[in-house]
């Protein structure tokens, strides 16, 4: 009889893993920082490059749009070619666009440099977030990074308007891009003393090329239409024709997708458990949040008069309030499961959203500012951590790029489209109140409240999802398995 071979040891957990946390985050910070931290500088990029109150959407979802359309192949990337290496790359193509953008000296440079930043941050987000899940094993500890994890990118949004208002008001708009540039180079040489190199081997090593073209290209459509509908009618010709094209692009990545051999979507992943209710939570989460920031910053900045570094300062108790929540949230998961903390956060921001609605044209901090946004920043921090546990729950080493990526790919989606609807509803309304309002800034607020008051909207249509689709973890372990040839396999440093 033959002896049975030893039982084979545990992992030994890297020792240097928190710290390989804390890297990560600050990469992931930057990352979603720089989704929101030019809200502030548009009133002086504005005037100093001459861009048109209409056009400065497009300085936030030129980077939301390569941002999300390209995360998916940004996780395929790194699973393949090696995670540490595409995080490291996609920081060193983030700094250089934003030493470009802190050069720019007309509208078309800059949202020509922040589409390259989104181009970056595809790149590095989806590849820092599958380090974490490789990282840390499934249960209390790895429930405890994501906290952070969730903290941080929630903050991250928060914490922009505050920074790039001390920064536009000290330094200059300018100063809001060149900061990534020694931050980011100094996070990716510490990198390489922090993290180990991870791979999977796979029998076709291709990149789905046309499918992240195609995506990218229908949802720009998509958001241009909607920016322009205003003024071109939304039953024109031009509105009409880019939401069809838009149409015929997203169908085409839908056939591209299924006929691909190395998709960037393997539609059987939405098996896994709350894959795609996590996702489609998440859609209407980032809409709604994009919506708020974008508004809030116009409204101090244009109607109550503050100084840019006046309306960042008033960000702090909301970004305190989240991440306060984000870290009472680990351990209610770990109790109560994803869905309780995932539709409590939601509620109570969109309680604070339509709290928010009613801003007066002549508002204070303390009687307008301050009251919502206490629910705001405790909802949102208890529903990205729930968010980002549901998304990754249960998936494998070899998963884990893939399913980093479509969260992150969701938010960002979710945010750009979300952004160019509630502009236009929010455009629409003043507009129509500007023949009736007492001053241009009766008619913006009228605007502005519409606009916050279908945030709170879109608010609604994620608690309902959340609901619906995500569902608290079951106690087994067993999950859905996805059909690959992927293997995980470490790489030597």
């Amino acid at each position: 009889m033959t002896p049975s071979s030893p039982p084979r040891a545990a992992p030994t957990a890297d020792p240097r893993r928190w710290l390989a946390l804390a890297l990560l985050a600050v990469a992931q910070f930057v990352v979603v920082l720089d989704a929101s931290i030019m809200n502030i500088a548009l009133p002086s990029i504005s005037a100093d490059l001459g861009v048109p109150a209409e056009n400065l959407s497009w300085i936030i979802n030129a980077y939301v749009l390569t941002f999300g359309g390209f995360l998916l192949l940004g996780g395929r990337m790194g699973d393949l070619l090696g995670r540490r290496r595409i995080f490291v790359g996609g920081l060193v193509l983030f700094s250089a666009a934003s030493f470009a953008g802190g050069l720019s000296q007309s509208e078309g440079q800059l949202v020509a440099a922040r589409a390259i930043q989104g181009l970056g941050a595809a790149l590095l987000a989806p590849a820092a977030l599958s380090i974490v899940t490789t990282l840390f094993p499934s249960g209390t500890e790895r429930n405890q990074a994501l906290a952070v994890w969730g903290a941080v990118a929630g903050a991250g949004g928060i914490a922009g308007v505050l920074l790039g208002g001390v920064l536009t008001s000290a330094l200059g708009w300018e100063s809001v891009l060149l900061v990534n540039v020694p931050i980011g180079l100094i996070t990716g040489a510490l990198a390489f003393r922090l993290i180990d190199e991870s791979r999977v081997t796979a029998t076709d090593r291709s990149f789905d090329l046309p499918g992240a073209a195609a995506v990218t290209a229908g949802l720009s459509a998509a958001v241009f239409a909607i920016v322009e509908a205003n003024s071109a009618g939304w039953g024109s010709v031009q509105t009409l024709g880019l939401l069809g094209l838009s149409g015929v692009l997203l169908g085409a990545f839908v056939a591209i997708e299924r006929r691909a051999t190395a998709p960037l979507v393997p539609f059987g992943v939405f098996r896994l458990p709350m894959i795609a209710g996590a996702n489609a939570t998440m859609l209407a989460a980032g809409g709604a949040m994009f919506g708020l920031f974008f508004f809030l910053s116009i409204y101090m900045q244009e109607v109550l008069s503050y100084s840019a570094l006046t309306a960042g300062l008033t960000q702090l108790p909301l970004a305190g309030m989240l991440v306060v929540a984000a870290g009472v949230a680990s351990p209610l998961m770990s109790r109560v499961g994803f869905r309780p903390v995932l539709v409590a956060g939601l509620s109570l921001f969109t309680v604070g959203l339509v709290w928010f609605s009613r801003l007066p044209v002549d508002g204070t901090f303390l009687a307008d500012i301050l009251g919502p946004s206490l629910p705001v920043g405790a909802g949102l921090g208890m529903a990205f951590v729930a968010l980002t546990g549901a998304s990754v729950d249960r998936a494998s080493e070899r998963e884990a790029g893939l399913v980093s990526g479509l969260i992150n790919t969701s938010q960002q989606i979710g945010g750009a489209l979300g952004l160019a609807v509630l502009a236009a509803i929010a455009t629409a309304r003043t507009e129509s109140a500007t023949a009736t309002a007492a001053g241009n800034d009766a008619a913006l607020t009228a605007g502005l409240q519409t606009g916050l008051l279908a945030s709170a909207g879109i608010g609604g249509i994620a608690i309902v999802l959340a609901v619906l689709l995500v569902r608290s973890p079951a106690r087994s372990t067993a999950t859905t398995p996805i059909v690959h040839t992927d293997v995980d396999v470490p790489v030597a440093a």
